[in-house]
């Protein structure tokens, strides 16, 4: 079977849902949206509190593993990615961050013209609906909704409150002017329900005759014409398909999908393609390089009265939480849990935030296998510029098998000296006075692990992904070796073909990757479409005024 489109979108997953949107809203515009997932609709993936349970369900997700990694003990580490509508949104802790100004100012420093704060503004406001953000900041009507937590448990008041104990500054929206400081957290939840960028972009436009959308869709490789791109061959229930494109193929399969979508096809490292068999039809080294995640662990404390996730754990407790969120979609099931937050900088000289607090009133592991004994409550910490990296390639021509991930985790010292601040620094907050009448003692790292080469075994032991893979298409100038894409998202000596998800990402932004993912499928619509960019914002952030002689 051979059928013709305008555009052909791979993934979606939060760009490439943004992008059917988008580009269906011109009527005579044919797309075509591939995934190889299907639906997400269910009470698992729909209901905020179960977030664990789609992330260890095949069905949702690729499953995928890092190969051993040598920093951290030798350890093989999980690498999920939403195999489903709505991609890693449908799956993800729901968290809302759009990342600090200055990331996407370093963006534009790096070589990707255009892709500076004041220009990527627009398009976060244009895709939000905010519900208590700061005011001129954010967008308000939008199909994104961001909503904010209850904070009916104290402890969530208390983590905020002990901030500013510690010397730092409450911030009302990190989202709006000002990043840095202890706040509450944002969450991509609407009227109880997760909302993923399906739910946001996607079952809207399900009725536009333009718009044809193929689940169960394993994309193989893309096709050419000399060096134009004009279609994707992909199989689907056991058949092999080709679909052409009469304008553009855009790969929006994140992280890992796109790059190893674009190894298969011939793009990529010549040496790398000839070893698994591929006669490379454009060398770029850059493709799977300069692979970048977020590496955290959980601070742990004991509570002292019964008011934690951890008093809610057993079957009887999950049924009636279940049951009230089937019956009204409000209760415990529906918030993320994530419901107060930090960003600070790790040390004086810091320009800006580089440390992220997700606080949790539950001793709990992200995958929900693993809870403390008794009550307790967590932050989630890492460094969020860490200066290691990593890359992913395919080990052969099948899209079947699973890609080689090497993140490289912890190959630089600097973020071995991070990471310590940051556990230092944790742990000074939860010894401040807010804090007191509800802790007891330090479960994880543990009061006896002090030194630094004991906090390094520590973090060697505990240290995990936050699942926040990017960076692997660098979009950046053209004669820049580490460059896949320019700065419209077009890959690099080939026409016709456009990356545009996280993997476009020159370096990491502070803070999770749903929100940014979807700007900049938002801002690469336009330039599919030729349209007028969005103006270009003249309000500025927040700057420490005294960064360079004080840490807060």
């Amino acid at each position: 079977m051979s059928d013709a489109f305008d555009y052909i979108i791979v993934g979606a997953g939060s760009a490439g849902c943004v992008l059917a949107n988008r580009l269906t809203e011109d009527e005579k515009a044919t797309v075509l949206l591939l995934e190889y997932g299907g639906t997400d609709y269910g009470p698992f993936i729909q209901m905020p509190s179960a977030l664990a349970y789609p992330m260890n369900m095949e069905r949702y997700n690729w499953g995928y593993e890092t190969i051993p990694e040598q920093n951290l003990g030798g350890r093989t580490l999980e690498a999920p990615r939403g195999k489903v509508l709505g991609g890693s949104s449908s799956i993800n802790g729901m968290v809302y961050v759009r990342g600090h100004a200055k990331d996407f100012d370093t963006w534009e420093q790096l070589g990707a013209k255009n892709w500076a704060y004041k220009d990527c503004l627009p398009y976060f406001k244009r895709m939000e609906n905010a519900h208590h953000g700061q005011k001129g900041w954010r967008g308000t009507d939008g199909p994104v909704h961001i909503t904010r937590g209850n904070q009916l448990n104290p402890l969530y008041k208390a983590f905020i409150k002990a901030g500013v104990q510690a010397g730092y500054t409450k911030t009302p929206d990190y989202n709006g002017e000002r990043q840095e400081g202890f706040g509450q957290m944002e969450m991509t939840v609407w009227k109880g329900r997760r909302w993923s960028a399906s739910s946001a972009y996607l079952y809207p436009i399900m009725a536009r005759k333009n718009l044809v959308i193929r689940t169960g869709a394993l994309v193989d490789k893309v096709l050419f014409d000399d060096n134009r791109a004009i279609g994707i061959q992909y199989q689907i229930a056991g058949a092999t398909k080709i679909a052409h494109a009469r304008k553009e193929v855009i790969l929006s399969a994140g992280a890992f999908g796109s790059p190893t979508i674009l190894q298969r096809s011939g793009i990529g490292d010549a040496h790398q393609l000839r070893s698994v068999g591929i006669e490379p039809k454009k060398h770029l080294p850059g493709v799977g390089k300069n692979l970048q995640d977020h590496l955290e662990l959980y601070v742990q404390y004991a509570v002292s009265q019964p008011i934690t996730l951890n008093s809610y754990l057993s079957m009887f407790s999950k049924t009636r939480i279940a049951l009230e969120w089937l019956g009204f979609k409000t209760g415990l099931g529906a918030t993320n849990h994530f419901e107060s937050c930090a960003f600070i900088r790790s040390a004086k000289g810091v320009e800006y935030p580089d440390v992220q607090f997700h606080f949790l009133p539950g001793a709990i592991s992200y995958d929900g296998t693993s809870a403390a004994d008794g009550d307790g409550m967590q932050v989630h910490v890492g460094p969020n510029r860490s200066k290691s990296r990593g890359q992913i390639s395919i080990l052969s021509n099948n899209p079947h098998d699973a890609p080689q991930i090497a993140f490289h985790y912890m190959s630089h010292e600097q973020d071995w000296i991070d990471f310590r601040r940051a556990i230092r620094l944790t742990r000074e907050v939860f010894t401040q006075k807010a804090l007191k009448p509800y802790t007891l003692q330090e479960l994880l790292p543990g009061h006896e692990t002090q030194t630094d080469a004991q906090l390094d075994d520590f973090i060697r032991q505990h240290a995990s992904s936050a699942f926040h893979p990017c960076s692997t298409c660098y979009m950046g100038v053209e004669d820049d070796p580490k460059s896949v894409v320019n700065n419209q998202c077009q890959v690099i000596g080939i026409k016709a073909l456009r990356v545009v998800d996280a993997s476009i990402f020159p370096q990491i932004t502070n803070g999770n990757l749903n929100a940014p993912s979807m700007m900049v499928a938002e801002k690469a619509a336009d330039m599919i479409l030729g349209k007028t960019p969005l103006p270009a914002s003249i309000q500025r952030p927040f700057e420490h005024p005294n960064w360079r002689h004080s840490q807060r």
